[in-house]
Formats: C-alpha cells, sequence, structure tokens
C-alpha cells in the first residue's frame, strides 16, 4: 500500500473547500457567516428521502424565505376564491378509512382558491404562469388540505431548491422588471443550470399556461400521496380535479390583449358565472398504484418532476 505524499492535497477535503462564490468571488455563506459548497441538495434519510431536520442550511433557507414578508416576493399573491361542496360518488371504503369519501348522500364544504404564481397582487389574470388550485374541505374529522396547481408535475425535486426558484422567477432585483413573467433572464439562468426543470418549462410554455377560465382548468395534487383503508393496507395515489366544462385555453395574443382591457378577466369570469348561477363544477380523479408495484415503472413514482401516464395508470 503506497503512502501519499503528504503536500500531495486530499481531493476529498479540497472539494470540500471549494466553496462556492459569486461572480466577485464574495463566498456562498450562511445566514450565520458558515460557508457552504452546496445550497442545491437537502442532506435526506436515505437514497429517496424524507429531508432530515439536521440539515441546519436547509432548515435556515427555508424559514428564512417563509418568513419573508417582502410583498413583491410573495408567491400566489393573485388570487380568487370560492366556496362550495364535495360529494362522492360511491364509498371508497377499499381505498381509504377517511369519512368524507365514504358516504355518497354527505355533502362536504369546501373553499376552493385559485392563484396565478408570479404576479403581486395587482398583477393580470392572464399572464403565462403556472396556475394554484388549492381546495380546503372541511370534514367532521378535521380540516383536510389538498394543495395543487393546474399542472400536474412540479419544476424542482429537492424543497431546498423552492427559495432558490422563486426567486429566480420573480423580476429581475435591480428594476423589478418584468411583472408576472417567467420570461427573462435571471429566471432562465436559473432553468439551464437545474435541468430537471425541463419537463414542467414544456407545460408552462404549453397552452396550459394560459386558461381561458379557473372554471376550465384542471387541478392536480401533483405530490405522490398515500390512502390507507381501515384494514392498514395502503396504496400510492395521485389526485386530479376535471373541470366538467372541459380544458380550454386563450390564445397568446388573446392574452396579451385581455391583459390591457381587463386584468381581472378570469376572476371576473368566476364572479358572473356563479352570480348567473352557472356554477363551476369538477370531478376528483384519483390514480391508484398498489404498494408491491412501486417499482415496476422506469421513472420514480415519487419525483414531483414526473406524470404517472394515464395510459398505464388510468384515473379514477
Amino acid at each position: 500500500m503506497t503512502k501519499q505524499p503528504e503536500n500531495e492535497p486530499n481531493k476529498k477535503q479540497q472539494q470540500l473547500e471549494d466553496f462556492k462564490v459569486d461572480h466577485e468571488g464574495q463566498d456562498l455563506t450562511t445566514n450565520q457567516g458558515t460557508k457552504v459548497s452546496n445550497t442545491s441538495d437537502s442532506l435526506k434519510a436515505g437514497e429517496r428521502g424524507p429531508t432530515i431536520m439536521e440539515d441546519f442550511h436547509f432548515r435556515e433557507k427555508v424559514t428564512h424565505f417563509d418568513h419573508e414578508r417582502i410583498p413583491e416576493r410573495v408567491v400566489h399573491a393573485r388570487g380568487f376564491g370560492v366556496h362550495g361542496y364535495f360529494q362522492v360518488y360511491e364509498p371508497l371504503t377499499d381505498l381509504t378509512k377517511a369519512k368524507f369519501l365514504q358516504d355518497p348522500n354527505v355533502k362536504t364544504p369546501v373553499f376552493v382558491r385559485f392563484s396565478t404564481v408570479v404576479g403581486s397582487r395587482g398583477s393580470a389574470d392572464t399572464v403565462r404562469d403556472v396556475r394554484g388550485f388549492a381546495t380546503k374541505f372541511y370534514t367532521e374529522e378535521g380540516n383536510f388540505d389538498l394543495v395543487g396547481n393546474n399542472m400536474p408535475i412540479f419544476f424542482i425535486q429537492d424543497a431546498i431548491k423552492f427559495p432558490d426558484l422563486v426567486h429566480a422567477i420573480k423580476p429581475e432585483p435591480n428594476n423589478e422588471i418584468p411583472q408576472a413573467s417567467a420570461a427573462h433572464d435571471t429566471f432562465w439562468d436559473w432553468v439551464v443550470n437545474n435541468q430537471e426543470t425541463a419537463h414542467m418549462i414544456m407545460w408552462l410554455l404549453s397552452d396550459r399556461g394560459i386558461p381561458r377560465s379557473f372554471r376550465m382548468m384542471e387541478g392536480f395534487g401533483v405530490h405522490t400521496f398515500r390512502l390507507v383503508n381501515s384494514e392498514g393496507k395502503a396504496r400510492f395515489v395521485k389526485f386530479h380535479w376535471k373541470p366538467k366544462l372541459g380544458v380550454h385555453s386563450l390564445t397568446w395574443d388573446e392574452a396579451q390583449k385581455i391583459a390591457g382591457k381587463d386584468p381581472d378577466f378570469n376572476r371576473r369570469d368566476l364572479w358572473d358565472a356563479i352570480n348567473d348561477g352557472e356554477y363551476p363544477e369538477f370531478e376528483l380523479g384519483l390514480q391508484v398504484i398498489e404498494e408491491e408495484q412501486e417499482f415496476d415503472f422506469d421513472f420514480d413514482i415519487l419525483d414531483a418532476t414526473k406524470i404517472w401516464p394515464e395510459e398505464q395508470v388510468p384515473v379514477k
């Protein structure tokens, strides 16, 4: 066994000392001044997570982001909410012991909030953006929040990147331009350095990025969830909201003209429809994968940047 020369630097140690710096050579540090070499991956328990709370950098970074109350940086600032009810078609006893999914005669009160992501409270409704689709079920057993978007996937795989994503997609910090738009240098710089975003960008640049109405867009829970029945059997599921009116979008030219003439277009459409008695309706759909089928696919079913193809896992 050969002995490493004392003057030859230890490669692993060198990697640890290669801290991130900005273009002026200033070190990236935690809020406490500790230099860091990686701000894109959280410490996980095993290869597929979950993130562990002893990762002080992750905890500090996300806590800092959650406490930011700079109005221009708040995501989902532009939204509109409606009250309604949920009623299951048939008992889902085989899938879950959740009471509100058992009796077709029970109407569970819900509150639903639709929103854009990037723009401030005063921005236009018809910008090209992801839409939030969040539902709160006021069940007899407590409140159940199904937070989602109008696209079935997400930009990132690791939550530690979320503050970076949001700061990148917001307007340029030096001039606060452009408003409610992803098409600017800071965001594209971030995208090309985080290739896992490619799938989400394709959705964002499709017609789904400019829905014609909140009543005409799909909603997705995005993440993979587990339902557990009364016998303790668990299954993996994804949640889908399907609009009864179908999915319809604006053309880019329409969206730009409407933004100038009526920036409240989507919220006005929903308000007027409800006041006219044309209540929006959505059907809740489920994709279900048995636990023993978890590794039967050529993708990780827990990866939020991937869809479960509906031809392989139908929506019920």
